[in-house]
């Protein structure tokens, strides 16, 4: 899958193990690094959703069009389809299996 970075300090955060680590301790950024490697390999956005541990999900209300996976138990990695129009299906779900590009917005306190 393309991926892009939505801001030059996330692209910061994401190139610097020592930063990853300084700013979402060392469990966070393991599982961070997991992720974006999880998504480089993935052919569509329908890979994720296969990966049961990574909880690929749709969010919901004021950011409909984004996507998160699960960092660890209050983090998620927030990212949305590049895609333009965005690929849906007939009940205007996102269709997952079209989605091959994506730019990351940010790392997301939940709790």
């Amino acid at each position: 899958m393309q991926i892009w970075i939505a801001s030059r300090k996330l692209a910061k955060l994401f190139n610097s193990q020592e930063e990853m680590r300084a700013k979402l301790g060392p469990r966070c950024a393991q599982l961070l690094q997991q992720r974006l490697e999880e998504l480089q390999a993935a052919a569509t956005l329908e890979d994720m959703g296969a990966l049961p541990t990574a909880r690929c999900h749709e969010m919901k209300a004021n950011r409909k069009s984004q996507l998160a996976l699960d960092l660890d138990r209050v983090r998620w990695l927030v990212f949305e389809p590049v895609h333009r129009p965005v690929p849906s299906k007939h009940d205007d779900r996102l269709d997952w299996s079209m989605v091959t590009e994506i730019v990351i917005r940010e790392v997301i306190d939940h709790a």
